[in-house]
C-alpha cells in the first residue's frame, strides 16, 4: 500500500512539472504525416526557423524516437547537451530557436533504439517536463510517421495544443495515409489547423517549365474533401535537400527560391490559425 502511494504521488508531481513547463508556452503546433518519407521533418524545421527568423521565441522537439533527424538539419547533431537541477537545456540555434532531439542523447547515431512503448512515452514526457524550454512562442513538435505510440503520447499529453498540421505529398496512397491523420487529431480533439502539400511540382532548371513528377493539387483536394484548411504547396526543390543535408534549412540558404516563398506563405497562414498578426 505505501509503494502505491508513492506511485501515485511521482506521477502527480511529473504531470505538475509538465504542467507548469507548458504553461508558459503560449502556441503548441503539432506537425504529423500519415507516412514516411513526405519531408515532414524538413517542413518542421523551416517553419520552426521561419518564425525565429521573424522574432518569435520558438522551441523545435523532435520526437521521432527512433529516427531523429531535426539535429543534422541544423548541423547540431554533435552538441553536447547540459543540465541541473531545473532540468536539461535545449540546444540553441539562432536567432531564437531551441531544438531537443533524441539524437543529442545517443553516442552512435548509428545504434537503434530497441524501445517498447512504455520507454518512449516516458522519453516523450521528459521532453516536454524537463526540459528548460523557457517562455516561448512557439512549440514545434515534429511526430513520427502514422498513428502509433508517439503521436498518440504527444496529443494526450497535450490537449491544450493550437492543432495539427497534416504534411502529405500529391500522390495517392500519401493522400489516403494523410486522411488518417486528420481523423487521428479529430478524434483526439485537437484540432486541424490544415495540410501542407509537399514536393508538389518541380520545375525544369533546364527549360522552366513545371513537372508534375508526383501530381499535383492532391493534398488540397483532400483538405477541402475533409474540411480542413489548406496552408499551401511546397515546390519540390532539390537545394531544399542539399540545404538540409547541409544543416541550414531553405528559408535561410535561399531566401528568394520559390520553397522559401512557399514556406513564409505557410507561415502566414498558421500564424492566421493561431490568432496571431503575420510579422
Amino acid at each position: 500500500m505505501e509503494d502505491d502511494k508513492i506511485e501515485v504521488k511521482t506521477v502527480h508531481n511529473e504531470d505538475v512539472k509538465l504542467m507548469k513547463n507548458m504553461v508558459r508556452i503560449k502556441h503548441k503546433i503539432i506537425v504529423t504525416s500519415g507516412k514516411g518519407g513526405v519531408g515532414k521533418s524538413t517542413v518542421s524545421s523551416n517553419i520552426a526557423m521561419l518564425l525565429s527568423m521573424r522574432g518569435y521565441e520558438v522551441g523545435l522537439l523532435d520526437a521521432d524516437i527512433h529516427g531523429p533527424n531535426i539535429p543534422k538539419m541544423f548541423h547540431i547533431e554533435d552538441a553536447v547537451l547540459h543540465g541541473d537541477t531545473e532540468g536539461i537545456m535545449p540546444v540553441i540555434v539562432p536567432p531564437h530557436l531551441r531544438v531537443m532531439s533524441m539524437a543529442f542523447l545517443v553516442q552512435n547515431s548509428d545504434e537503434p533504439i530497441i524501445w517498447r512503448g512504455p520507454m518512449k512515452m516516458g522519453a516523450l514526457r521528459q521532453f516536454l517536463a524537463e526540459v528548460r524550454w523557457g517562455p516561448l512562442d512557439f512549440l514545434i513538435i515534429d511526430l513520427p510517421p502514422g498513428t502509433g505510440d508517439e503521436p498518440l503520447t504527444i496529443m494526450q499529453l497535450l490537449p491544450e495544443a493550437d492543432g495539427s498540421v497534416v504534411v502529405t505529398t500529391p500522390q495517392d496512397v500519401a493522400l489516403q495515409n494523410s486522411r488518417k491523420s486528420i481523423g487521428f487529431s479529430r478524434k483526439l480533439n485537437i484540432p486541424v489547423l490544415g495540410v501542407i502539400e509537399n514536393m508538389s511540382g518541380l520545375t525544369c532548371p533546364h527549360c522552366g517549365k513545371e513537372i508534375d513528377l508526383f501530381k499535383i493539387g492532391g493534398g488540397e483536394k483532400a483538405a477541402v474533401e475533409l474540411d480542413v484548411p489548406f496552408l499551401g504547396r511546397i515546390p519540390l526543390d532539390p537545394k531544399v535537400v542539399t540545404s538540409g543535408d547541409e544543416g541550414m534549412p531553405i528559408v535561410i540558404s535561399d531566401t528568394d527560391s520559390p520553397a522559401a516563398e512557399a514556406y513564409n506563405q505557410i507561415v502566414d497562414m498558421i500564424l492566421k490559425q493561431v490568432g496571431e498578426d503575420p510579422r
